[in-house]
């Protein structure tokens, strides 16, 4: 293994795509049957091997704060900026170079360098115009807690997105505010489902008039289904500029220290923020690219047209403080 490598792609010799039969322990707080195929890919193009632990993002988290230093895992792979800075905080993840950093924009990787983000993701309202008329759509989604959407909102709590907005909310409007609007919530019947395939497919089928969910859910049961978003019954609705229910988060990697100089670690990370694997991810998991040049799926408005609040992504890392909340509005059993 030759020094510093993270700091420079080439700094070993030989082609980027040479094979060299290494492999990588991955931590994946993302869900297996969605980014496998990519690692496969990753694979077939460079000859390394991804050894990938799955679970849940919080999982993920607490499993690599539990071991610390002494984790075997090398490259941990968030759902969200939250599970990323929970993870930091434990002071375990590297500093990644600058060329790296530098590709993806500022508000979308960490303050000291230590993750960046891959993709990114709006939160929004989907829902059944049959249901509901679009002039009928709230403009923030505290409006939701009125009495006019009683037992018509359906969430997913045990989500990481959920999870992670309700985290968006605590830092946007501080802890009071935060439990009134959740405990709000919960009082006015709000549904729980297991998921958000679940809720989109539940609006989409008119048996629940809205949901709290991410954009690109609906891109996914279209596919599924062999057809395109617009062919769906379930809209997409983004909130006012500046309220908490549109939030930006994004998915995201570190690397741990103990890899640091890593030169097959340093190939994984070019390669996802690479046009390859950022026109993969727009085209089948239907997120936002970071990375300039790759297109946004089509059923979207452009990420640099959203009117995001004013939340720091760098400030989402106490998520075990979030679920702690969720469960003491009673919004999980």
């Amino acid at each position: 293994m030759c020094a510093a490598v993270l700091t420079g792609a080439a700094a070993c010799g030989g082609d980027a795509s040479e094979p060299n039969n290494q492999k990588i322990l991955l931590y994946s707080g993302r869900n297996e049957a969605l980014v496998k195929p990519l690692f496969e890919k990753f694979t077939e193009k460079t000859g390394i091997e991804l050894e990938v632990r799955y679970g849940t993002t919080a999982q993920m988290a607490a499993q690599l704060a539990e071991e610390g230093d002494r984790t075997p895992a090398e490259v941990f792979l968030s759902q969200d900026a939250g599970g990323l800075g929970a993870v930091n905080k434990k002071g375990v993840l590297a500093t990644l170079p600058a060329e790296v950093l530098s590709k993806v924009p500022e508000a979308y990787r960490a303050k000291d360098g230590n993750w960046v983000g891959v993709t990114a993701r709006s939160r929004v309202l989907v829902y059944n115009p049959g249901l509901v008329k679009a002039e009928e759509l709230p403009r923030s989604v505290f409006d939701l807690t009125a009495p006019r959407w009683k037992g018509k909102v359906a969430i997913a709590p045990t989500n990481g997105s959920f999870q992670a907005f309700v985290t968006g909310v605590r830092v946007q409007h501080g802890e009071e505010k935060a439990k009134e609007y959740f405990a709000a919530l919960k009082a006015n019947d709000v549904q729980i489902r297991e998921n958000n395939i679940a809720i989109v497919e539940e609006v989409d089928a008119g048996k629940v008039p809205v949901g709290l969910v991410n954009h690109y859910y609906l891109g996914e049961i279209a596919r599924e289904r062999g057809t395109s978003p617009d062919k769906l019954n379930a809209r997409l609705h983004f909130f006012a500029a500046g309220d908490s229910g549109a939030m930006v988060n994004v998915s995201g990697i570190g690397v741990l220290r103990r890899s640091a100089d890593d030169p097959d670690v340093r190939r994984l990370l070019d390669y996802l923020l690479g046009s390859e694997a950022q026109t993969w991810f727009a085209a089948n998991t239907y997120e936002y690219p970071l990375v300039g040049g790759a297109p946004a799926p089509a059923y979207v408005p452009p990420l640099a047209d959203l009117k995001v609040p004013p939340i720091d992504l760098n400030d989402l890392e106490t998520l075990e403080a979030s679920i702690e909340l969720i469960k003491s509005t009673g919004l999980t059993p």
